[in-house]
């Protein structure tokens, strides 16, 4: 988008309209090299914000997954926890009859 130099009449009469058409000219062009560098930046920032964000979602995934499995853990162990105490209670009426 180019710049759009609005100056005023004193200025065009004081410095002509070729040196204040070089100057608009050489405004857009630096206009439009700060824009593509700027471009360029904000890619290479957001590369590696995509970067860094998918290695924190591959380490948030390992450690939920080592939760998972430290629960299944947990679950498995109370599960026989159960098990053995049903037995114990069964056997205990078994032996009562």
């Amino acid at each position: 988008m180019p710049v759009t130099a609005r100056l005023s009449k004193l200025f065009y009469e004081r410095m002509g309209e070729q040196v204040t058409n070089e100057l608009v000219d050489w405004f857009n062009s630096v206009d439009e090299d700060y824009r593509g560098q700027l471009k360029t930046l904000n890619e290479l920032n957001f590369s590696r914000f995509d970067a860094k964000l998918d290695q924190r979602v591959v380490e948030l995934n390992a450690r939920l997954d080592r939760r998972v499995d430290e629960l299944h853990v947990k679950m498995d162990w109370h599960i026989g926890e159960l098990h053995a105490r049903i037995d114990k209670h069964v056997a205990e009426l078994i032996a009562r009859i």
